[in-house]
């Protein structure tokens, strides 16, 4: 880790994460191989990688707000719910092997990538909600806040499937709302590992500024482009992520 030469590196590595996590999520895949690749005992690289991934979190869920695709009001229940969700997960994985996950999170991940591919309009437009908002943001935002804080690959995509099918909205619009829940359980996850001092605050706070920026190019490419653009990075971050799940120890 004291090799200069990391740096430009851990830039670079969080400027490419920041643009694709803020477009379909997935992010992690990119960066925590290169944490680990550096050196970082695994619980290192994890409590680093989500420094840096609340910097791309924040950035793309401010830029969403700002181009007015998410109302900060209408996230207000739900982050709370994510932030207690995450905190409770990360308590609970210092405690219990999360490994049984790994064989079930890419069956759902699978059906998750067949079920947009068998319904290729889904998300083109907002539809009538299925579900109220009160208690979307009660069993989501406590429910994934969890998954993220005790596990995490997929969150992203389980937040925007949620909102698409839960609520009925665009992919534009899930996309956008998902950044400002995992903000929410990225904050609260790296709160317990910074009391634990596992971060490693250089390289995430140089991933971090690479995440602002990739962050910002990635949601304006969302709000201008949309849902065409949206749904084949999504696919390929899917696809990507069972990858990993399935066949990289």
């Amino acid at each position: 880790m004291n090799h200069l030469w990391y740096f430009p590196l851990f830039f670079g590595t969080g400027l490419a994460a920041g643009f694709v996590d803020s477009i379909a999520g997935g992010g992690g895949l990119i960066t925590l191989p290169v944490l680990l690749s550096v050196g970082l005992a695994p619980h290192g690289a994890l409590a680093t990688n989500k420094l840096q991934a609340t910097f791309g979190s924040g950035s793309a869920a401010w830029h969403y707000a700002a181009a007015r695709t998410v109302a900060w009001k209408d996230c207000v229940r739900g982050f709370l719910f994510s932030v207690i969700g995450a905190s409770l997960g990360t308590l609970t994985v210092q405690q219990i092997d999360p490994a049984f996950l790994k064989k079930v999170i890419p069956l759902l991940l699978i059906a998750v990538a067949a079920y947009l591919l068998l319904n290729p309009r889904l998300g083109e437009q907002d539809l009538h909600p299925r579900i109220r908002r009160g208690w979307f943001d009660l069993v989501c935002g406590l429910g994934l806040g969890f998954y993220d804080g005790f596990f995490g690959p997929g969150t992203g995509t389980f937040w925007t499937m949620a909102f698409m099918l839960g609520l009925g909205f665009n992919l534009t619009r899930a996309t956008a709302y998902t950044k400002v829940m995992n903000f929410g359980s990225n904050l609260s996850s790296l709160a317990f590992f910074l009391l634990g001092r596992d971060v490693r605050v250089a390289a995430g706070l140089t991933m971090g500024v690479g995440q602002l920026v990739g962050a910002k190019i990635g949601s304006r490419m969302v709000i201008t482009r949309g849902t065409k653009f949206i749904r084949p990075v999504f696919l390929a971050v899917v696809l990507a992520l069972t990858l990993k799940l399935l066949f990289v120890r």
